[in-house]
């Protein structure tokens, strides 16, 4: 049985997140930038290898450019962080920018923010920046913030029907805090990672803040700050969006537990790869 996953470059202090399925074969789907962040177009299968756990593996049994044709995109924002009304048009400037893209359709753009406890859905589809202006947060919520909690809601309400060829992504606009979640941020990484949800985070603030910069490397995404200006996020979900690539290759051995996973440049040491963490083979397979 074939296992889609991305795996992260880095290891990070949060626990590992496990993504369990029966698997006699690894799919890998993963970006490649340069030293400047511009994606690799002409990327080549002897560019790179793949650590799995301690096994080196060079020989794919495929390498293709990722076939998604469009984007299921979820925007979630944090209405306990400072919502400034510079905040509030960063926010409508990607959603906006985003929406007028080919390969986003009307029906795979939805809004959500919380603040305290409650959530709001604030569209659905109908998701152009005019429609949406009105309904989002215009002051700063005061109180508890269940950060992981909604992040787990939020992946859990993605329909599991959605096109296979859809790329699903979140971007999170929040200063990563979580005040009174009953779920650790390990387990709403898992979530993500079970849900396939690629996350980037968008901080107000100028700091950086540990579960933003590890939700987004688990995932794959990318970790930005509201003063880069919308349109460098924009553009980061669509260079990933066109020029993702998959692999697959065959289990180096069928050990139980975590198998973290790493891609590395064999020729230019300025590649960089953004990818998901790993996957976990469970007990009792051969």
């Amino acid at each position: 049985m074939l296992w889609r996953l991305c795996a992260l470059a880095a290891p990070t202090e949060i626990p590992e997140a496990t993504y369990r399925t029966k698997v006699s074969e690894v799919r890998v789907t993963f970006s490649a930038t340069d030293r400047y962040d511009h994606p690799i177009a002409n990327l080549k299968p002897d560019d790179f290898a793949v650590v799995d756990r301690e096994v080196i593996v060079r020989n794919f049994r495929s390498f293709t450019r990722a076939e998604f044709t469009q984007l299921n995109i979820s925007v979630l924002i944090d209405a306990s962080a400072s919502v400034t009304p510079h905040y509030r048009e960063e926010i409508l400037q990607v959603i906006d920018l985003l929406s007028r893209t080919a390969g986003v359709p009307e029906e795979d753009l939805s809004i959500a923010s919380f603040r305290g406890l409650e959530a709001m859905a604030i569209c659905k589809g109908n998701c152009r920046a005019s429609h949406a202006i009105e309904q989002l947060p215009n002051s700063r919520s005061t109180g508890l913030t269940p950060l992981y909690d909604t992040l787990i809601s939020a992946a859990d309400s993605v329909p599991q029907n959605t096109d296979p060829q859809a790329r699903r992504v979140m971007i999170l606009f929040s200063d990563g805090e979580d005040t009174i979640s009953k779920n650790a941020a390990s387990d709403a990484i898992e979530s993500l990672l079970a849900n396939d949800i690629q996350v980037y985070t968008i901080s107000p603030g100028r700091g950086d803040n540990a579960f933003l910069q590890d939700l987004a490397s688990a995932t794959g995404g990318r970790v930005f700050r509201l003063s880069e200006g919308a349109s460098k996020v924009a553009e980061a979900v669509l260079s990933d969006f066109h020029a993702s690539y998959q692999i697959t290759y065959k289990l180096p051995y069928h050990s139980t537990g975590f198998h973290p996973i790493r891609i590395l440049p064999t020729h230019d040491l300025n590649l960089h790869f953004r990818c998901r963490r790993g996957y976990y083979y469970p007990a009792g397979r051969q």
